[in-house]
């Protein structure tokens, strides 16, 4: 891969080159890699574009499990009752490494038929959890007030940053905050920053299927999926590409409030204006909980710049794990070691856990023995199968080709090769005892003599039998194969009844 003049980066057609090998796919679409791998992407109610995923293959499936929220104000239902009964389930809502409280084994299940001990803004949902509306009001309070704190702070004459994170979130916010603006009659600038904005923000009103319901029907309504269509039309905000385009610098006032990227701090727009108000008392940065706040500001110092931290839900809780777990009934958990500390899986019956750490390999068990085959039904009627009554299995000899597609194997036969009753009578599977065979002879009444042979290998494990009265035949009996050679069809059929009869009871 060829580097660009800057060091570090890219070309541009290789990166588009990258690009074109991406795949998108809806919520439950398959799509399979490479004939092997079946892949299966569900909503997990955070963000657009975050996903639990079920990879299955010919020898079981496998569910991976990222960070989830049972509650949504814009995103779609975290959709778990997909991921139910998979040979293993990875475990990856790190979300709960900031939880202080550790869960004991048995705290955080909830028996489904307890109702009557939950409060009244509380409800359960068909397997059992406890699903608290006052999740939803909590994130709309935690808008509300960072609106009037950026409010507050634009009133004082400074200025607001808010790093794009969340794009939901984000979209909340610009909803809240200029519906606040208009209701205290205060008029404010609301630029966002961004060299995708423009597209993203029409794509974002016109693709229902990542949204919760309530935000779907708006569009079935004939309503905007989010207010900022209409902010835009009557522009009570400004989308720009950057800050050094024409018309930004040509309608910039302070003060007002800037959405724009990147939330780490590190690159895009936020670098240049977080230096320009860094020293400004009355202006206010908000920010997504950060896990070092010091070290993200530290470029920046000294900081006089109010800092408002939020956090919103982005993961499933200590308190649901263990009751997602059991409703989900996956035969192995692969659980974080960060996590063990936090929940105690000692007591569990209905799963195995096993813990796994960063770049080390652990090895899971496989869960399926054996393959399944898919073979047409006109095909399996023309079938000839012999059954083994010790082993309890059907057997049937064919040519043919084994293929693997869609993670499953398929049987092809050519047309000439086709295998019916009529063609396939006269093939047999097992390994024919020569004593047992002589003794058949017997008592049908064949006269026949055994001797030592060799095959065209040079084995000499083979024996010759020679049949004289009154069916004149030579069968050969080797370790892998029987023939019987004989110039009479009738001859050769009561040899091989004789054969069959023998391999039946086996």
């Amino acid at each position: 891969m060829e580097w660009s003049w800057v060091l570090g980066c890219l070309c541009t057609a290789d990166v588009k080159d990258c690009m074109l090998k991406i795949n998108t796919l809806n919520y439950a679409q398959e799509v399979c890699y490479n004939g092997t791998l079946v892949i299966k992407a569900f909503s997990s109610g955070v963000e657009i574009g975050s996903c639990n995923w079920i990879l299955n293959g010919p020898k079981g499936d496998i569910a991976y499990l990222s960070n989830s929220c049972f509650f949504s104000a814009h995103a779609m239902a975290f959709d778990y009752r997909s991921l139910r009964g998979t040979c293993a389930l990875i475990y990856s809502d790190f979300s709960s490494l900031s939880d202080t409280q550790d869960i004991e084994d048995g705290d955080n299940y909830t028996d489904p038929t307890s109702d009557k001990l939950l409060p009244p803004s509380s409800f359960q949902d068909s397997d059992g959890f406890n699903l608290n509306s006052d999740e939803d009001l909590e994130e709309k309070e935690k808008l509300v007030f960072i609106c009037s704190c950026a409010i507050e702070c634009v009133k004082d004459g400074g200025s607001v940053l808010i790093p794009i994170n969340r794009l939901g979130t984000i979209l909340q916010l610009l909803e809240e905050m200029t519906t606040l603006l208009e209701a205290s009659a205060t008029e404010v600038p609301v630029y966002i920053i961004s060299s995708v904005a423009e597209e993203l923000l029409v794509w974002l009103n016109i693709i229902p299927e990542w949204l919760c319901k309530q935000r779907q029907e708006r569009l079935f309504s004939g309503e905007f999926l989010f207010a900022h269509v209409k902010l835009l039309k009557e522009k009570k905000i400004h989308v720009v590409p950057d800050i050094h385009s024409h018309g930004f610098l040509k309608n910039w006032r302070e003060p007002c409030i800037v959405f724009c990227p990147h939330w780490s701090l590190r690159m895009g727009p936020v670098v240049h204006l977080l230096r320009r108000w860094c020293g400004d008392p009355k202006s206010l940065l908000i920010l997504e909980d950060m896990e070092n706040l010091e070290l993200a500001l530290l470029p920046f110092k000294p900081v006089a710049m109010k800092v408002l931290q939020c956090l919103f839900p982005s993961g499933i809780g200590l308190q649901k794990v263990q009751p997602l777990l059991k409703t989900l009934q996956p035969k192995t958990v692969l659980f974080p070691e960060d996590l063990r500390l936090k929940t105690n899986f000692s007591c569990e019956k209905s799963f195995s856990v096993s813990y796994y750490t960063e770049a080390e390999t652990l090895k899971v068990s496989r869960q399926k023995d054996s393959s399944e085959i898919k073979i047409a039904a006109d095909l399996a009627s023309q079938f000839y199968w012999k059954t083994f009554k010790k082993e309890g299995i059907n057997v049937n000899r064919l040519k043919g080709k084994l293929l693997m597609e869609n993670g499953r194997h398929h049987l092809f036969l050519d047309n000439d090769k086709k295998t019916s009753s009529g063609n396939s009578s006269l093939l047999r599977c097992g390994l024919l005892d020569s004593n047992k065979f002589l003794a058949k002879l017997s008592k049908m009444g064949i006269n026949a003599s055994m001797e030592r042979g060799t095959d065209d290998a040079g084995s000499t494990n083979v024996r010759i039998v020679h049949t004289e009265k009154p069916y004149k035949a030579l069968i050969e009996i080797g370790n892998t194969s029987t023939a019987i050679t004989t110039v009479d069809a009738n001859v050769a059929s009561i040899l091989y009844k004789a054969i069959d009869n023998i391999l039946d009871e086996v």
